[in-house]
C-alpha cells in the first residue's frame, strides 16, 4: 500500500516537469510549460521500495491548453542503467532525496501497469491513502505481456512499449475525451481528468494490441 505523505517537496513535481517535458518528441508546448494538475493515480509497488505516480498535467503555454499524461516512478537511489530517463530529483520532507524517473523506463512501473490493464493489480487514489481509484477502468482479451521483452519508444503522440511479433502497449502521452478503440486494440486502460475549462472529462490512457 502506498503511504500519501503531506509534505513539501523541493523542487515539486510540476517544477520537475517543466523543465523535463520540453525535451519529449510528444511535447506541443513552449520551452516555458505552464503547468496545472488535472488528476491522475497511484500504483502500489508490490515490495514497498518505488512509488509510482500516472500524473496528468494540462500546460497552457502554447495555443491551446494541451492535457498530459506522465507516468512517473520515485527511488530512494539512483536506478542504475537509466539515465536517460530520470526527470529530476527532489528533497522529500519525509523520505529524504527522491529520484524521479519516466515511469514507462522503470521496470517496476511497466510490471504493474501491465498487471493493472490485465486486472491483477488496482489503481489507488492519487492523494489518499488505501483508497482504490473507481475511476479507473481496463479490460483485456489478450495473451499476457512479458514486461522484460518491452522496449519504450516516443513519438509525436505518445510512447510505445513493443514486443515480439507486433505486441505493444500504446501509451497515450497526449490526452483527448474519446473512448472509440483503434481497430485491432486487444484492451485498454481508461481514466478521467478535469479538463481546462473546469469540467471532468474521460478518456483513453493506453492501448493494447
Amino acid at each position: 500500500m502506498a503511504v500519501i505523505h503531506n509534505t513539501e517537496l523541493k523542487p515539486s513535481k510540476l517544477e520537475l516537469l517543466a523543465v523535463w517535458l520540453p525535451s519529449r518528441a510528444w511535447y506541443r508546448g513552449t520551452d516555458e510549460p505552464e503547468l496545472a494538475k488535472a488528476g491522475g493515480f497511484r500504483l502500489d509497488d508490490p515490495e514497498g521500495e518505488v512509488g509510482m505516480e500516472f500524473m496528468v498535467v494540462t500546460d497552457s503555454s502554447g495555443d491551446e491548453p494541451v492535457t498530459y499524461l506522465v507516468p512517473l516512478t520515485y527511488r530512494g537511489a539512483p536506478l542504475d542503467g537509466a539515465e536517460d530517463a530520470l526527470v529530476g530529483t527532489m528533497e522529500h520532507g519525509v523520505l529524504g532525496r527522491r529520484w524521479a524517473y519516466d515511469g514507462y523506463q522503470d521496470p517496476v512501473l511497466v510490471a504493474q501497469l501491465l498487471a493493472l490493464i490485465e486486472g491483477r493489480a488496482e489503481a489507488q487514489h492519487q492523494n489518499q491513502s488505501d483508497t482504490p481509484d473507481r475511476e479507473v477502468t481496463r479490460a483485456y482479451s489478450g495473451a499476457g505481456f512479458d514486461p522484460a521483452v518491452l522496449t519504450a519508444i516516443d513519438d509525436e503522440d505518445g510512447t510505445e512499449l513493443r514486443g515480439p511479433q507486433g505486441t505493444a502497449v500504446r501509451l497515450n502521452r497526449v490526452l483527448r475525451s474519446t473512448s472509440d478503440l483503434p481497430e485491432g486494440a486487444t484492451g485498454h486502460l481508461s481514466g478521467a481528468w478535469t479538463a481546462p475549462d473546469g469540467t471532468a472529462t474521460h478518456g483513453l490512457f493506453a492501448v493494447t494490441r
